[in-house]
């Protein structure tokens, strides 16, 4: 026998053994078996396990739900039925929930819980307080030239620009200093004016007759007018008058001290009366341009401290007053922009620069703003940055002041009575409440207040209308009386607790079960 019938013969024979074993092994367990066939046992197992796989999870309780007959989804609570199953939206089992008995269907939105589910769901409460909230608003600028303090320098009569002084932008004046050299034909025939005036007077001096001298007189009057009016200044006519020569170029000073910001003349041109030739800045006061977005209107007051920062000078602090508030708002930015005047004497504060501010407020029930600092004081309606103790005048423009409450620009607290000069205000501290307390959807806001004559630990649900917010704390216009104790820790929890058990919560105003079914 060759090599390969031999391979051939061992491997038929070791075939034929490992399937001997095999049907012996299956004869062992039919014979241990209980009877049934191989399909029957696979049947039977996997009735089993679709049994325990629709029953087992049903039986899940919720610790702070008792078992009833009413099975609802723990992911959809208004699909509810009466006996187990899945839900028709997402597949999963549904929970088991308890019926409303007769005390829970009086107040549906409580919820009554142990003190140690109290410990678990770390709820905690605090006092509703009556008190004036603060609110500090963050806004940004820049500086910007104080208009009021600008001056221009324009041409008083027609003529030609012979001479600039001044010949670049930035330059720093006095008062008085020389400015433009300017040539005019009709300046130079009213210096004339003046002269042949002057030789009629003196030649009508020893006349006897008194009209004839005072119609000389007057016309002199008239003439030196005529030269005042076109810019000369009284030093100028004087060596006029002194001289007795006509100038034929007249030289233009600066009426107050500054810095030059524009030059829009150049020599040899020809200008116009009213044509502006340069423009004085005065910095020793400038605003500070702030743009404030629409929801911190209602913080905003003419009149108040204003806190600044700049890039130039980091770490240190700059204050003003807000001193007007734009009526109309960006469309484009969607902001109001602010004045702030700030004092300036040392210079320091350059026009362009970016500043940071902040702007801290209280704010009174009603949304009055309240600024013990304008308590009693009396303002300028045009200039508000001029505060006075006592009725007056405005040094700038002559208007007479008026009380800071009687426009709006300050409220009295209404605990502010020991201030001195304060008057009785109808102002009172509102009713204020943490932010954490505060449920809020797009409808409602929502707080669970603790029922403090409750044996155990009980939380009603109560919707509030809420005002400002002011930081870390809301304002509530109604909802809530002072004192009553709101969940500010474990609200959410309570709320999801109330859903489980088809009653009426923050997502949910109304029961689930009077109005969903399932497959709706």
């Amino acid at each position: 026998m060759s090599n390969d019938s031999l391979l051939r013969e061992l491997l038929g024979s070791r075939r034929a053994l490992v399937a001997v074993t095999v049907v012996v092994t299956l004869l062992v367990v039919w014979l241990f078996s209980s009877g049934e066939t191989p399909a029957n046992v696979t049947k039977i197992g996997f009735e089993a396990h679709t049994s325990s796989l629709q029953h087992s999870p049903i039986e899940r309780v919720d610790p702070l739900v008792p078992k009833s007959d009413v099975w609802h989804c723990a992911m959809h609570p208004h699909l509810h039925q009466d006996g187990p199953g899945q839900c028709p939206i997402c597949g999963m089992d549904l929970i088991r929930v308890p019926q409303l008995d007769s005390a829970d269907m009086a107040d549906a939105r409580t919820l009554r819980v142990t003190d140690a589910q109290k410990a678990l769901m770390r709820i905690s409460t605090v006092p509703a307080e009556r008190r004036f909230p603060t609110a500090s608003l963050r806004l940004a600028g820049k500086v910007a030239y104080d208009e009021t303090n600008l001056e221009y320098i324009t041409a008083w009569v027609p003529g030609r620009i012979d001479r600039l002084f001044v010949d670049y932008t930035g330059l720093s004046v006095n008062k008085g200093d020389h400015m433009v050299e300017l040539y005019s034909p009709e300046l130079y025939s009213a210096q004339e004016e003046l002269l042949q005036a002057l030789r009629s007077l003196r030649g009508v001096t020893n006349s006897g007759l008194d009209s004839l001298r005072e119609s000389a007189q007057g016309t002199v009057s008239a003439a030196r007018d005529k030269l005042r009016l076109a810019g000369l200044t009284a030093e100028q006519i004087a060596q006029l008058e002194k001289t007795g020569k006509s100038q034929e170029r007249v030289t233009i000073y600066s009426p107050k001290s500054g810095v030059v910001i524009h030059k829009n003349a150049q020599e040899g041109m020809y200008v116009d009366t009213g044509s502006r030739v340069f423009t004085i800045a005065d910095l020793s006061s400038v605003w500070v341009q702030l743009d404030a977005y629409e929801s911190d209107l209602q913080w905003l007051r003419a009149g108040q401290a204003v806190n600044f920062s700049t890039e130039a000078f980091p770490g240190e602090a700059f204050h003003g007053r807000i001193a007007f508030i734009d009526p109309v708002l960006d469309a484009k930015t969607r902001t109001v922009n602010l004045r702030v005047n700030v004092d300036n004497s040392d210079e320091r504060l350059k026009p362009g620069m970016f500043v940071r501010a902040s702007v801290s407020a209280r704010l009174a029930t009603g949304g009055e703003v309240v600024d013990e600092f304008l308590v009693g004081k009396w303002v300028s309606p045009m200039h508000p940055e001029q505060v006075s103790d006592q009725p007056g005048v405005c040094p700038v423009c002559g208007m007479a002041l008026v009380r800071a409450e009687a426009i709006g620009r300050s409220e009295v607290p209404g605990d502010s009575s020991s201030l001195e000069g304060a008057q009785p205000s109808a102002s009172q501290p509102p009713i204020v409440i943490p932010a954490t307390a505060v449920l809020v959807t797009g409808e409602r806001a929502v707080v669970y207040v603790e029922d403090t004559a409750s044996e155990v630990p009980s939380y009603v649900g109560r919707v509030v209308v809420l005002g400002a917010r002011a930081g870390a704390d809301y304002i509530v216009k109604s909802g809530l009386a002072a004192g009553e104790l709101v969940v500010v820790s474990g609200n959410f929890k309570i709320d999801s607790a109330l859903q489980i058990q088809a009653r009426p919560s923050m997502m949910n105003p109304q029961r689930g079960g009077e109005h969903d079914h399932v497959g709706h």
